[in-house]
């Protein structure tokens, strides 16, 4: 009882899932210090850490009475509206529900100890560009991924439970069919643009004082929205958002001291993430739609802020001359418009978050085609140095010198993120759809820009995204916000009108 009220089945169910929430935030703070701050010593004992609080996480959503009540709401919630908080909130538990009943409590303290440790062998080992460091730990990795996708048989694809981890509903063959929809006219663009008078972007590789970098990214962050009395931003080997909450969402960047396109378009990336989580109701707060759709969903946001808008003539319109002020040894003689084609080259490079838009898909496909490889088991760990440089070349015409630069690079296989690298893809494609309906909804969207005025874009992304955190699927929400379904057409044509006039095709 309740101010003499009986709580309903799905209110009681909600309250006992608080404390599932709060651990899982609890581990999630666990992990950005990890990446943060935590000193290299500490990786083995973060690993039990971490292990005993996925362990309790586990049981509480497991627990008798978690299935009882989940029971218990169903039917008293059976023919509300599909659209309802109360209807998806269900949705989201069942699922949620369902997912971790077929995953053994060992297995999930295993990952956690696991991927603690693989998390710290993979930053010596990319500093010291060794995979042979990394190797038991990644072999141990893909162990665990195997077995977790044996836990959900019968299936299409041994790969789909990892997909369907982070991109609820896909399936690998649908992945798949996208990519290769797209891979032709890609490549045709990369062919046409290498035919065409190369762009400079000398003025980015020169030597750029960090601290002025971390500065300059504190003011994009705000301008573009971001929060910080409820957020702040940090550094780290690989950039990332985390969320504790709708009042503790945390960014890392990186700042390269000879390259400032590193900190501008990972510090706009990663606060395109935020906007999101701090978009997210308050009603929703320490609930399971406390979250985003999906990680396409997310990465639309991410890759929509730090392309369409970071990457777009009107934003350095605006921001420009506060970047020359900022740098004026290195950047008060470079005109704007050397400087917007600068960061629109397109040039085959050896590291994903540095490629541009019209290559940075091709990093995608080669990395979907080695994780299912490697989860058939056709591809061993062992031979994955030799199969990304084989696919580095195939795809991007290069050869990494040297693991940093290749296998190595990316953090998502030390955390376990088996299935996470085609949503970065997808959000390219649902970013693109949306862009054309934020355009049609807010004509004079540039104009604003150049105003230095982005507050129009964010209450857009508001209405029709963020304020609905995890009520609806991914594909339901994209057809709510773009009146379509996921189409490649809209991101084909912003890549080939946008470059065709960077490069006059």
């Amino acid at each position: 009882m309740e101010g003499g009220l009986t709580l309903s089945a799905l209110e009681q169910l909600n309250q006992r899932l608080v404390a599932y929430i709060d651990l899982s935030h609890v581990q999630s703070l666990l992990n950005w210090d990890l990446q943060v701050y935590m000193p290299t010593e500490g990786a083995e004992e973060r690993g039990e850490q971490s292990a005993t609080i996925r362990r309790l996480a586990h049981e509480v959503l497991l627990s008798d009475e978690t299935a009882r009540l989940l029971e218990e709401a169903k039917s008293q919630t059976a023919g509300l509206d599909a659209d309802s908080d109360e209807a998806a909130m269900i949705r989201v538990i069942d699922r949620a529900y369902t997912k971790e009943r077929n995953v053994p409590a060992d297995w999930v303290s295993r990952f956690s100890r696991v991927t603690s440790l693989a998390y710290d062998t993979w930053v010596k080992a990319k500093s010291r560009s060794d995979f042979a460091l990394f190797r038991p730990h990644l072999e141990e990795v893909v162990r665990l991924r195997q077995e977790y996708a044996s836990f959900f048989k019968p299936y299409e694809h041994g790969y789909d439970p990892l997909l369907d981890d982070f991109e609820p509903g896909m399936k690998t063959a649908e992945v798949q069919a996208i990519f290769r929809s797209i891979r032709p006219a890609q490549v045709a663009l990369i062919q046409a643009i290498g035919q065409a008078q190369p762009v400079d972007d000398a003025c980015l590789h020169q030597a750029f004082d960090p601290a002025a970098q971390r500065e300059f990214s504190l003011e994009l962050s705000q301008r573009l929205g971001f929060d910080f009395s409820r957020g702040r931003l940090d550094i780290s080997p690989h950039p990332f958002t985390t969320s504790f909450g709708q009042g503790d969402v945390r960014i890392t960047t990186h700042f390269a001291p000879a390259y400032l396109g590193m900190s501008l378009f990972s510090t706009i990336h990663e606060t395109g993430h935020a906007l999101y989580d701090q978009g997210i109701p308050l009603a929703y707060r320490r609930t399971m739609l406390a979250d985003g759709a999906s990680m396409a969903i997310h990465e639309s946001q991410s890759r929509l802020y730090e392309n369409l808008v970071g990457r777009s003539r009107p934003f350095w319109t605006y921001f420009y001359p506060r970047l020359q002020q900022r740098f004026p040894t290195q950047l008060a003689g470079v005109p704007l418009e050397t400087f917007y084609r600068a960061i629109n080259q397109v040039k085959p490079s050896l590291i994903r978050i540095e490629a541009d838009e019209a290559t940075y898909n091709l990093h995608i496909m080669l990395r979907l085609e080695l994780e299912i490889a490697l989860i058939e088991g056709s591809l061993a760990v062992k031979d994955l140095p030799e199969a990304w440089n084989d696919q580095m070349q195939a795809n991007l015409g290069l050869t990494p010198p040297d693991d940093a630069q290749g296998v190595l690079q990316d953090v998502h296989w030390s955390s376990g993120d088996i299935g996470y690298f085609a949503t970065y893809a997808l959000g390219n494609l649902v970013a693109a759809q949306l862009w054309e309906k934020i355009n049609a909804d807010l004509p004079d969207l540039a104009q604003q820009f150049e105003r230095g005025e982005f507050g129009a874009l964010l209450e857009w992304l508001r209405q029709h995204v963020h304020r609905f955190g995890a009520r609806y699927l991914p594909k339901t929400l994209i057809q709510r916000a773009t009146g379509t379904s996921i189409d490649p057409a809209p991101y084909l044509r912003y890549l080939n009108e946008k470059y065709g006039e960077i490069y006059r095709l």
